[in-house]
């Protein structure tokens, strides 16, 4: 990969992974719905004023609703809500189980075979995924309890919204199904976010963490993500994955003065092998001389 590559793969770990704080901040003053809503809008607005042949969108309106639905607006709601009860490091990590979850349903869905690693690492990543969550409901209780199941939810929506999107816009313009999914969810999060909007206004530190959200961790992640698959491929571009937990991490701890526990580091490290396993980047040895390995999820 060329430097600028890198930069772009590092920056937008940095971004997904300053996501989780941002929510952890403005989730609580306006309540996720309203959050998803301006965050969603504002999004939709930018991504919209960049797509140049918005007229492709139509074409596609109904399967990109339903992918707005569950790649977009249930998910983004979904964290949100878990932000209000686990921190922004337990939130990233249980959003790192999104290729695992999508090895899963490609398996069952598309067919797609897995291999003894690839199980291996699928249980392996939700055992760190148990203990971290044993951890946080030790500290928290019933609202993290609630909190982990809506982070896993939104990270099992993201592994079936990967299988759909593939089986319907294999051949679609990335930039469109971006758009057409923010879009999609933002037509329906505007309306909900108004009804749900907070009696008491959000402060101004929780208005600049919402904007952010839709700038930053939004439209330009998706503009930085799509202008890069392109040139560096998927394999190679899915290595953020790993870069977006850590960032969740050190963000918290570092913005939000979150604690870096030794349970959260080994959760962690067993989370990230466990990913690397599913995705099928980590692999037996050929033996000398012999055929190179190729399987893959391809999630």
């Amino acid at each position: 990969m060329k430097p600028r590559d890198v930069v772009q793969i590092v920056l937008l770990g940095a971004i997904w992974g300053g996501a989780f704080p941002m929510l952890r901040i403005a989730a609580p003053e306006f309540g996720p719905v309203a959050l998803i809503g301006v965050r969603l809008a504002i999004a939709a607005l930018l991504l919209l004023a960049l797509l140049r042949r918005r007229s492709r969108l139509l074409s596609q309106v109904w399967p990109l609703f339903v992918l707005a639905m569950v790649n977009t607006a249930i998910p983004f709601t979904l964290f949100a809500y878990a932000a209000l009860g686990v921190s922004a490091g337990t939130a990233s990590l249980l959003n790192a189980t999104t290729p695992m979850f999508g090895a899963v349903i490609a398996f069952f869905w598309l067919g797609e075979r897995l291999t003894v690693l690839q199980v291996l690492g699928i249980l392996l990543g939700f055992g760190g995924i148990a203990s971290i969550v044993w951890n946080e409901i030790g500290l928290h209780a019933e609202a993290s309890t609630l909190a982990v199941a809506a982070g896993l939810a939104g990270a099992a929506l993201y592994g079936i919204a990967a299988s759909y999107a593939r089986r319907q816009f294999d051949t679609v313009d990335p930039m469109v199904v971006a758009t057409g999914s923010v879009c999609g969810a933002a037509l329906v999060m505007v309306p909900a976010g108004l009804l749900a909007w907070p009696t008491e206004p959000p402060g101004p530190l929780a208005w600049a963490n919402a904007v952010g959200l839709g700038v930053l961790c939004t439209a330009l992640a998706y503009i930085v993500w799509f202008r890069l698959l392109p040139r560096v491929g998927a394999a190679r571009a899915i290595t953020v994955t790993f870069l977006v937990p850590v960032f969740g991490v050190l963000w918290g701890v570092a913005v939000l003065g979150e604690p870096l526990t030794w349970m959260l580091l080994v959760g962690a490290a067993v989370v990230l092998l466990g990913t690397a396993l599913a995705l099928g980047l980590l692999r037996w040895p050929s033996a000398p001389g012999g055929p190179v390995r190729s399987d893959s999820t391809g999630a």
